[in-house]
């Protein structure tokens, strides 16, 4: 059965979606702090949770991206924010049940990019994320302790296959078991099954622009003082967290046009 979605943002707080429920079910997972409210461009990033627009890239310089941090301008359905060398805008609408959000990114052509909608979801321990078996993915140095290799000195990440890359069950979402493990996978749509719940999550880019989908699985190990549980289903422009670590084919690029236009697609279904 199709479940409608709603989505709500906070343009004030960086174009931050703050819901999106359906169904008498809120998708989102927040936690509270009071320092996103005091955020500045550069501003290292305050997890409050929702979905944040991260973009040019996650990990690296800015921290989360550029666009996190500053308040957009407009309305709910069709906003846009201005960074540093890039103007980024989102309309949201609703089709067939589904939220959909159209962006458009404007720079100078060859500029390179990566995009995440950087949703943190709430998710029981039943839960667990579908993609297509032997999907390549990248996995990054947190997860180190979890696998059955040893991690290589200085590599930012390796090389594996949905869903146990070298031993770990990625797919997997809970219990809490005090880990930590970020992954790029290679594809453009996800499931997510939390029993009876199901969320579909897609990423639709013009011809030959890398599209990948990232997952957070902290269970419990992230931030080392004080950690909590969050698990994040990313769909994403790009292959990396780290524009800086983009090879050729890993970041989106600004076509001659000066534009770049993308869709994001949120679905839901109770089974």
């Amino acid at each position: 059965m199709v479940i409608p979605l709603t989505a709500r943002v906070d343009l004030a707080r960086g174009g931050r979606w703050t819901s999106l429920a359906g169904g008498g079910r809120e998708w989102l997972w927040s936690r509270p702090d009071p320092t996103r409210d005091e955020v500045s461009p550069g501003s290292a990033f305050v997890d409050a949770g929702g979905l944040e627009e991260c973009v040019p890239t996650v990990r690296g310089r800015p921290d989360h991206g550029d666009a996190w941090s500053r308040p957009w301008t407009g309305a709910a359905a069709h906003a846009t924010v201005t960074c540093d060398g890039f103007e980024l805008t989102r309309t949201i609408g609703v089709e067939a049940g589904a939220v959909v959000a159209t962006y458009r990114l404007s720079a100078d052509p060859g500029f390179r990019f990566i995009w995440s909608a950087h949703a943190l979801l709430d998710l029981g321990e039943k839960a667990r994320l579908v993609a297509p078996h032997g999907t390549p993915l990248r996995i990054y140095p947190e997860a180190a302790p979890l696998l059955d290799t040893v991690w290589p000195p200085g590599a930012p990440y390796l090389e594996g296959h949905w869903p146990a890359p070298f031993g770990l069950e990625l797919d997997r979402l809970g219990p809490d078991d005090g880990s930590a493990a970020g992954a790029v996978l290679r594809c453009a749509s996800v499931r997510v099954e939390d029993e009876s719940d199901v969320l579909d999550l897609r990423v639709e880019a013009p011809p030959g622009v890398p599209v990948g989908t990232a997952l957070w699985r902290n269970l419990g190990g992230f931030p080392d003082h004080a950690p909590y549980r969050s698990i994040g289903v990313e769909p994403m422009l790009g292959t990396v967290f780290d524009v800086a670590e983009a090879g050729p084919d890993d970041a989106a690029q600004v076509p001659a046009s000066g534009e770049l236009t993308w869709r994001l697609v949120v679905a839901a279904e109770r089974m």
